[in-house]
């Protein structure tokens, strides 16, 4: 839960393919914000994801900067997200580049603690629940997890804009070992700029989870 104001602005979520793949000048096109009409309404084939504990939600609308529309997010003690659902096998499309960046960097964060959980901006990889994709244990603890919780991905990557530890550091959520943080901008990145990123998704799973990825949800 956001503990002060930030911003956060995304332009463009796009999954790119593998070098030399058959479709390799084709890109899947998460999150065509640039396009998209000025509004407060999520971008077309977005919904807005909230927490029952959470009364207050971060501000999301569409506004223009220049030539582009971006989504802009505003949080005030909230929090809550935007989601998209799409397939994505990661062995096609391993690449994920997106443009962000924030008003300020929330002090407070911590990818190693559950009070630090709080991000001035990131961003989610849920993967979906692939039988042959998922481990002896991976199953268990997928059963055990729905059973507790309902319906959940197998696994999730964050990608978070955190405070003061080291890019590329890869730890468990302080809540669930289904989920990885991976710390790419901190407070030595700079505030109000446009900072555009690529990751590769399929290495930073087999990095963070030591197993092949099952689809992106």
């Amino acid at each position: 839960m956001h503990r002060l104001a930030s911003i956060a602005v995304f332009v463009l979520l796009a999954m790119t393919p593998r070098p030399g793949h058959a479709d390799s000048a084709s890109v899947i096109e998460v999150g065509t914000f640039s396009s998209a009409p000025e509004g407060a309404e999520p971008p077309n084939g977005w919904r807005p994801l909230t927490f029952p504990k959470i009364p207050r939600h971060t501000r999301y609308e569409l506004i223009k900067e220049g030539d582009a529309a971006v989504v802009r997010a505003v949080s005030e003690a909230a929090a809550s997200g935007l989601v998209h659902e799409v397939r994505v096998d990661l062995k096609d499309y391993p690449i994920l580049q997106w443009r962000w960046k924030v008003e300020q960097v929330n002090r407070k964060s911590d990818v190693h603690t559950k009070q630090g959980d709080d991000y001035a901006a990131r961003i989610y990889v849920t993967f979906e629940y692939d039988p042959d994709a998922v481990s002896l244990a991976g199953k268990a603890k997928y059963r055990l997890g729905r059973l507790l919780f309902g319906e959940i991905p197998i696994a999730a990557i964050n990608y978070v804009w955190e405070n003061s530890t080291p890019k590329n550091t890869i730890v468990p959520s302080p809540y669930t070992d289904f989920s990885r943080m991976i710390v790419i901008e901190n407070a030595g990145s700079p505030a109000g700029q446009w900072i555009m990123e690529e990751r590769n998704v399929y290495e930073d799973y087999k990095r963070a989870f030591g197993e092949e990825p099952p689809p992106v949800n």
